[in-house]
C-alpha cells in the first residue's frame, strides 16, 4: 500500500521545521529492497510504521491521529538518504515527572522499520532534539570537571585524567586485582573495571570492592594524591544495580566521591544507565558501550552510528562514554571521529546532518581507550585539539617494560609534553619512564619517532 499521500511531505521546509521546534528530525541511509515499492514509497512506509500508521487503513483513525503522524520531508535517492520528522507528542513521558526516555526514542525511529520487508537496510547517522523536548532529558549530573576537582586540579582545562583498565579482564582473583590497582596508582589516577568484572565467583565483587578500596587509601597515602575507580554496577535488575552501588560507597566510605559507577550501555540499556544517573547522581556515570559495533560499525546496515550513540548517551545522563582512539589505536574508527567528541562536550556542535544546541546541559566526557600507549597521545592530541579526557590505557601501562606505575607515569609524561609543546623524544630525554615507553611499544616508536634510538641511546638504557 503506497502511504507517500499521508506520510510524506517533501514541501516541508528543514530550517520552519527547526523553528517551529515541535519535531525530531533525524537522517537515515536507507535503501528499498528490489521488487518492491519506489524509494519515496518505501520511506513513507518506514515513516508510517515509525509513528501511527499499519499496513491496512483502520476503521480507529481520526484527523487527531493525522496530525502526529511522521513524515518523510526530504529524500536523495542517489545517496540513499531519507530525513523524516517526528512530532514530539509522538514519544512516550514518565509518569511520575512527565520526564523524556530514551526507550521511547529507540522504540520508534528504530524499532520495527528495522525489520520491514522492503528495506534492504537503514541505519540512522544523525538527529535533531528541539528545545522543548531536549528539556524534558535528564542529561549528566557529573563530567570531569568533577574529577578535576576531586584531583585538586584547575577546572578549566585540567587536562588528561591519566586512566588504565586491569588486564587481564577476567581472571584475576581480588587480591592480585587490587595489588594490580594500587602498582598503577602510584603513578596514575583512574582505574576502571573492565566491562564483564563485577561479581564472578572467583573474584567475588564484595571482597574485591574491599582490597581496591584499601589499594586507593595505601596509595593515596604514599603519593599525596587523589587517586578515582569506576566500579561496574551493570545488572540486568534495577535492584542488583542499587545494591552494588549501596556497597561500594558504604566500602570506599570517606573517598566515595572518588568513585564512579560504571554501567554498560548498550548491553543493558537505556533503563540501567537511567537507573545509575538518578540513583546515585553524585557520582560520575561512565559509560561503557560493550557490544555497539553490532550496529555502529561501518560494516553494519541497520541500527545507528557511533555518532548517534554517544549523542543519546549525552541525553540519558552519560557523564563520560567511550568514543574509540580516532583512529589512534586498535579500535574500528578514524581522525575524522572527533566530531563525536565535539558533539559530547560542545555547547553548540554540527553533525553529520543538523546542528545541536545543547542550551547549557552538562558536557559528557570523551573517555579515550583501545591500544592507546605514551606514543600515541600526542597525535591524537594534535587532532582533537585539547587533551581534556579521559585516557585508559590498559596494555598501554601493564606493558610498559618497568610494569603498571611507570607505564602510568610515562602516560603523565606524555601528556605534558604536549602541553609544554616539547617534541616527545626531547622529553624523554629527561624523563626516564618516557624513555622506557619507546623500548616498550618500540614498533609504534619506529613508526612515530623515527632516529628515536640515537637519541635516547642513554636515557633509554
Amino acid at each position: 500500500m503506497d502511504q507517500s499521500n499521508r506520510y510524506a511531505n517533501l514541501e516541508l521546509n528543514e530550517e520552519a521545521l527547526i523553528a517551529g521546534g515541535r519535531h525530531v528530525l533525524v537522517a537515515y541511509i536507507m535503501k528499498p529492497k528490489a521488487g518492491y515499492g519506489g524509494y519515496l514509497e518505501t520511506a513513507a512506509h518506514f515513516a508510517a510504521e515509525s509513528s501511527t500508521g499499519t499496513n491496512v487503513e483502520v476503521s480507529t483513525t481520526d484527523d487527531f491521529t493525522r496530525g502526529v503522524d511522521a513524515l518523510v520531508y526530504e529524500i536523495d535517492e542517489a545517496k540513499e538518504l531519507m530525513k523524516i520528522a517526528y512530532p514530539i507528542e509522538l514519544f512516550d513521558r514518565n509518569i511520575i515527572d512527565g520526564r523524556a526516555m530514551l526507550a521511547s526514542f529507540l522504540t520508534l525511529a528504530i524499532g520495527n522499520n528495522q525489520g520491514m520487508g522492503d528495506v534492504e537496510y537503514a541505519k540512522m547517522y544523525d538527529f535533531y532534539v528541539p528545545p522543548a523536548y531536549l528539556r524534558l532529558f535528564d542529561g549528566p549530573s557529573m563530567n570531569i570537571e568533577d574529577m578535576w576537582r576531586v584531583l585538586g586540579r584547575p577546572m578549566q582545562d585540567g587536562g588528561m585524567v591519566v586512566g588504565t583498565i586491569i588486564k587481564p579482564k577476567l581472571g584475576l582473583r581480588p587480591k592480585p586485582f587490587a595489588d594490580a590497582c594500587y602498582d598503577f596508582w602510584l603513578g596514575g589516577d583512574f582505574i576502571k573495571n573492565d566491562e564483564p568484572q563485577g561479581n564472578q565467583v572467583f573474584a567475588p565483587l564484595k571482597e574485591t570492592i574491599a582490597l581496591v578500596a584499601d589499594a586507593m587509601k595505601r596509595a593515596q597515602d604514599e603519593t599525596g594524591e587523589a587517586k578515582l575507580f569506576s566500579a561496574n554496577i551493570t545488572a540486568d535488575d534495577h535492584y542488583e544495580m542499587l545494591a552494588r552501588g549501596e556497597y561500594i560507597l558504604e566500602t570506599f566510605g570517606e573517598n566515595a566521591d572518588h568513585v564512579a559507577f560504571l554501567v554498560d550501555g548498550y548491553v543493558a540499556g537505556p533503563a540501567a544507565v537511567t537507573t545509575a544517573r538518578r540513583a546515585f547522581p553524585n557520582q560520575f556515570l561512565h559509560y561503557h558501550r560493550a557490544g555497539h559495533g553490532a550496529v555502529t560499525s561501518p560494516q553494519a546496515k541497520r541500527g545507528y552510528t557511533a555518532f548517534v550513540h554517544c549523542k543519546m548517551a549525552r541525553l540519558s545522563g552519560a557523564s563520560g562514554i567511550h568514543t574509540g582512539t580516532m583512529g589512534y589505536g586498535k579500535m574500528e574508527g578514524e581522525a575524522d571521529d572527533k566530531n563525536i567528541a565535539y558533539m559530547l562536550e560542545r555547547d553548540s556542535a554540527d553533525g553529520p546532518y543538523f546542528h545541536q544546541e545543547w542550551l547549557g546541559m552538562k558536557a559528557t566526557t570523551p573517555i579515550i581507550s583501545g591500544g592507546m600507549n605514551a606514543l600515541r597521545l600526542p597525535g591524537f592530541f594534535d587532532n582533537l585539539g585539547h587533551s581534556n579526557v579521559i585516557q585508559t590505557s590498559g596494555g598501554g601501562a601493564f606493558g610498559h617494560i618497568d610494569g603498571g606505575t611507570a607505564g602510568a607515569k610515562s602516560l603523565h609524561q606524555a601528556h605534558d609534553a604536549w602541553k609544554a609543546g616539547v617534541n616527545l623524544v626531547e622529553y624523554a630525554k629527561e624523563h626516564h619512564e618516557l624513555a622506557r615507553a619507546f623500548v616498550s611499544f618500540e614498533n609504534d616508536a619506529d613508526k612515530l619517532f623515527p632516529g628515536w634510538r640515537q637519541i635516547l641511546n642513554v636515557a633509554a638504557a
